[in-house]
């Protein structure tokens, strides 16, 4: 949605009149990027370089990269005569770049090294202004027990070191707070957010939503093994944002849990079913700038929306309506549902149970009542007006058209706009 500021002098107007491009680049724009990237900094199979240049020609505004507990900024040497993905990925990348941008050496074994940039070299190489970003991130790698608990974390300034903790709440909030910390001794704009939850079963809709100060979740993760659509016991990754939702924001009172859609690459060199591929999920950003401080901005306030391959060319939302429109493709037709709890609401809520009777560290059921499609629309076009009694309503849009390497077989190109209602904030 375009906004316009209503000048009350006759110098702003003055200046409006006289310099109209002043007036357009402050007007906010749609940017798209990826939150979640990996390279051979730590499990990714290419070099960052081929990774950006990947992005940057797809269209992509802006990129984090999010590898393992480390930000590029020591010194790092891969063997690619021993490490696989190295060894596949650089004979493309000696063919790409210069000799003078590679550093090789031999080891006393006449194995060969490469040394991988730092992120300001790196950053030097791509980064245009109102054209491409590259942001400073890290996966947060933890664990609880046998669960993988991960949390990336945005525009850092200096490297985070897991927290540990005695439970899965703990561990996560023990990160969040560290990511927080840091934002508030240097004044960098900085955020968090949560990954795949159902990747290995790690965390459950009851263990999310007692998180605090964090914002975010992956609503889509485009990695093979995330279980996006759940399992007999496991919600899919929309029902429990439904569930955190719902109980965050009417019984909690914890604030809004934004749904990102992200890419977490790994492979670089064959797309297919069973890879971790880029290109698979992303986030459409509405700010003034392309800038760390911007994007962060329209973040936090939910100034966004997620998607596998649907584009909106209008989107609006208040604390009373939503209404969007599809960019439509020929010959594709577009279910636009809308999707919320009312007040009032069934809270009953059971640990599902083994055999013995003993409650399972698995997510509780819930009744129908939380994330009911509350409207649902045929076409290219919605409108919602909130009646009064809603906690929250968020859009999906459904595509019919499969998803160009799709993480699972079958999976329709999808966007889905961040929840709107009392308290939460007008966009």
């Amino acid at each position: 949605m375009k906004r316009i500021a209503l000048c009350l002098t006759a110098a702003c107007a003055f200046l409006v009149w006289f310099n109209p491009a002043a007036a357009a680049a402050d007007a906010p724009r749609w940017w798209r990027g990826n939150l979640h990237t990996h390279s051979l900094w730590s499990d990714g199979d290419d070099f960052p370089e081929m990774i950006t240049e990947l992005y940057k020609t797809n269209g992509y505004h802006f990129l984090a990269y999010t590898d393992h507990n480390t930000l590029h900024l020591s010194n790092k040497w891969v063997n690619v005569d021993t490490h696989k993905g190295a060894n596949e990925a650089f004979p493309k990348y000696a063919a790409r770049w210069p000799k003078d941008w590679l550093e090789t050496r031999r080891t006393a074994s006449g194995q060969t090294e490469v040394r991988l940039k730092f992120f300001p070299e790196h950053r030097a190489k791509f980064e245009e202004p109102g054209r491409f970003l590259l942001l400073q991130s890290e996966e947060v790698t933890d664990r609880w027990k046998t669960a993988p608990l991960h949390m990336n974390a945005h525009n850092l300034r200096e490297p985070i070191k897991p927290g540990g903790g005695s439970n899965v709440v703990e561990v996560l909030q023990n990160n969040v707070n560290a990511v927080l910390e840091q934002r508030r001794r240097t004044g960098q704009p900085m955020f968090p957010h949560i990954n795949h939850p159902n990747f290995g079963f790690a965390i459950t809709p009851e263990e999310l939503m007692q998180v605090q100060g964090v914002k975010f979740f992956e609503v889509y993760n485009g990695h093979p093994t995330v279980w996006n659509h759940g399992t007999n016991r496991t919600p899919s990754l929309e029902r429990l944002w439904d569930i955190v939702l719902t109980r965050r924001l009417a019984e909690l009172k914890l604030g809004v849990l934004y749904g990102l859609a992200t890419d977490d690459g790994h492979h670089y060199h064959a797309n297919r079913v069973g890879r971790s591929n880029a290109l698979r999920g992303w986030t459409w950003v509405r700010s003034a700038q392309l800038t760390p401080e911007s994007l962060i901005s329209a973040l936090e306030n939910g100034d966004f929306y997620s998607s596998t391959g649907v584009t909106l060319r209008e989107l609006r939302q208040s604390q009373t309506e939503i209404s969007l429109e599809v960019e439509p493709l020929a010959g594709v037709t577009y279910t636009i549902q809308f999707i919320g709890t009312r007040r009032g609401y069934d809270a009953r809520n059971e640990p599902q149970r083994n055999p013995a009777g003993e409650a399972l560290r698995v997510a509780h059921t819930y009744s129908k009542d939380i994330g009911a499609v509350l409207a649902e629309v045929k076409g290219p076009r919605a409108t919602y007006q909130l009646k009064g009694d809603e906690i929250y309503v968020r859009a999906k849009v459904i595509s019919s058209k499969v998803q160009v390497n799709p993480s699972q077989v079958g999976d329709l190109e999808t966007a889905w706009t961040q929840p709107v209602g009392p308290g939460i904030g007008s966009r």
